[in-house]
Order: C-alpha cells, then structure tokens, then sequence
C-alpha cells in the first residue's frame, strides 16, 4: 500500500526509495504494452528525425570525398550538433506526454480508471501550450544546472582526491582507498545538492494537470515539494542509470562485436559505417522510450506520496472515492475546500461507491 493508516492514530508510513523503486517496477511490468504505446510517438518521430539528420550530414553536407579529405571533426561536430537539437525536441516532447500520463495515472489510483493511450493524449491535448512552455523551461533549467554541476563537480572532486593522492603516495594502498572514499562522498554531496536544486521543478507536469494550475503557480507548488524527495529522486536516478548503463551493454556489445568481426575498426579515427550510425540512433532511442515511463511513475508516486505526508492527501482522495467530486461553485465565491483532482468534469469513469470491492490500496498492490 503507499499508505497506512489506522482508526485509532493517523500515522502515515512514507514511501521509502526501496518502495518506490519496487512499486515502480511491478506498475510499469503490468501495464508495459500500454506504457509503451504512450512513450512510443515522441520517440519515433525522434529517431526518425535523428536518422534523417543523419543521413543528410552523411550524403549531402559531408559527403565520403569529403570526411576522406580530413574533415571527420567537422562532420562529428555537425552531426552532434543536430542530433543534440532532435534529442532536446524530443525530451520537452516526452515530458508534456508525462504530464498528461501523470493525470491518467493519479486517476487511475483514485477512480481504478484503465491507464489508456487516448486518455492521456487527451489530457496532453487540453493543456498542450501550457505543457510545452512548462517543459521546455524545466528542460533548459536541468540542462543549465547538470552542466553547472558536472563543472563544479569534477573540481570538487579531482581538487582533494589528487591532493591525499599526493600527501599518501608514500602508502599506496591507504591511498588508494582514502582516495575513493573521499571522492565518493564528495560525488554523493554534489549529487544531493543538483537533486535539490533540480528537485524544485521535478513535479510541474504533476502540478499542472492533477490540480490544474498555471504554469507559474505549478513551478511554486512544485519547489515546495523539493525537500521531500531528494533521497528518494537520488534512488531512482541510480536505479535508471544502473538500467540504462545495462540496457546498453546488452544492445551495444553484440553489434559491436559484429562491426569488429567484419573488420570494421571502432577505435580509429574514420568515420563509422552509415549502417552502424543508424543502428547506434535507434539503440539510444530504444532504451529511451523503454525507460521515459519509469521516470513518469516513479515521479507520480512521488508526487503522490509527499502530499499525503505534507497534506494528507489520502484523507482528500478517500472522501472524494466515496462522497464524489466537490460541487461546482459559483465564481465568485470563495472556496476553502479544493477537489482532489483539478478539472475533473470530464471524468469518464464512475466512483467507487462505499460498501464496493475495489482495491485498499491505492496502487492497487498487494
């Protein structure tokens, strides 16, 4: 269950990362033919277009005479530089899908609504400038911040570990150690304070369509959230990474061996085969459409479960499971109560009514 809480105290367990990852993997696992239609048209039009780019570069900007005459740099740097702009158009593209994903999830905890491909496209669609303009200024601001980071980082750390590198040369192996445990504690606080920061923004999509706000009201509802998740977001990145670092390894490895094997030499200087450029792009677009959904249900979960520590927001969404949606009011009339979901007249589905067999848990998990 995300919560528990009994009649006689009102003590809520928080979803810890261990949880997290566990509810995220069991929920993508059972509904991974749908998760994957939601993330696929992003993803498609993405490879499409970085195949186009591609090829382009390769046979008409920097055709074989040309890379031959020496202009490999170049023509890496052009096709970096395109590929790069594909690859933003499509993050900002994945995350207003997210977005419109996180409303159908939520209400798929609430109502035992089918997570679904029109739905979400639906909830996209109803809010699509507003999601655009939100995703794009989170994708720049995390892009800002990694490479601030990465920068900061890499000083932080290389500054003191080559420091005790040089005071205990005289002891190798207390070097040694002493090196990498510095270094990894000083990676583990770089790492915390970029989550922080970029934690403030990790529940716009969610602030936007679950409770219908702006895009600037979402941004501060969301940097209130921030000292919520840190732990917790620093989980699911390592669990990410750790997947795609693996997920790589199993799809670039074997073409690799098969690019050597027909004397193709990977580690020259020449340009790449077209062919391997081409499988390279769609094995990169691949592990990102199988993985884009764990990010939008690990951050729903999230979302979820630091309003029900911060507010109570099962309390919210129990009442609103049994007793309906608040009704409608008069606009100029001031409403102290809010609705659990924002911009629910258009709900499809009937409530679960009192005394009715649906799940206790609120992501329907044992």
């Amino acid at each position: 269950m995300l919560f528990s809480r009994t009649t006689s105290a009102a003590s809520v367990k928080s979803l810890g990362a261990g949880d997290l990852i566990d509810r995220t993997v069991r929920l993508y696992r059972r509904n991974f033919g749908v998760f994957m239609l939601i993330a696929a048209p992003p993803v498609v039009v993405g490879t499409l277009l970085t195949l186009g780019w591609s090829i382009l570069t390769r046979t008409v900007i920097f055709p074989d005479a040309a890379v031959a005459s020496g202009d490999t740099a170049t023509y890496y740097f052009i096709l970096a530089f395109g590929t790069a702009n594909v690859w933003l158009v499509e993050i900002i593209a994945t995350l207003v899908v997210m977005g419109g994903a996180s409303r159908n999830f939520v209400r798929h905890l609430l109502f035992d609504e089918p997570l679904s491909f029109r739905q979400t496209y639906a909830n996209c669609a109803s809010r699509i400038w507003s999601l655009i303009i939100a995703s794009t200024l989170i994708t720049i601001a995390v892009g800002i911040i990694t490479l601030f980071a990465t920068y900061v980082g890499m000083i932080a750390i290389f500054i003191p570990v080559g420091l005790l590198a040089f005071l205990l040369s005289s002891v190798p192996p207390l070097a040694v150690v002493v090196c990498i445990t510095v270094g990894l504690a000083v990676l583990y606080g770089v790492l915390w304070l970029t989550l922080l920061v970029v934690s403030r923004v990790a529940f716009v999509p969610q602030a936007m369509l679950v409770e219908g706000l702006g895009v600037g009201s979402a941004f501060g509802r969301s940097a209130a959230f921030s000292t919520w998740s840190v732990r917790r977001l620093m989980a699911l990145l390592v669990f990410t990474t750790v997947a795609t670092i693996a997920a790589l390894a199993i799809l670039y490895v074997p073409v690799a061996w098969f690019a050597w094997a027909n004397g193709i030499e990977l580690t020259d200087a020449e340009v790449v085969p077209l062919w391997l450029s081409v499988i390279y792009s769609m094995i990169g677009q691949l592990c990102f459409m199988l993985l884009s959904p764990v990010w939008m249900i690990g951050l729903s979960l999230l979302y979820v479960d630091t309003r029900i520590q911060s507010e109570a927001y099962d309390i919210e969404l129990l009442a609103t499971k049994r007793l309906g949606e608040i009704p409608d009011l008069p606009p100029d009339y001031f409403n102290p109560l809010q609705p659990a979901l924002g911009h629910t007249k258009n709900r499809t589905t009937t409530l679960v009514q009192p005394g009715g067999t649906g799940s206790n848990s609120m992501l329907g998990l044992k």
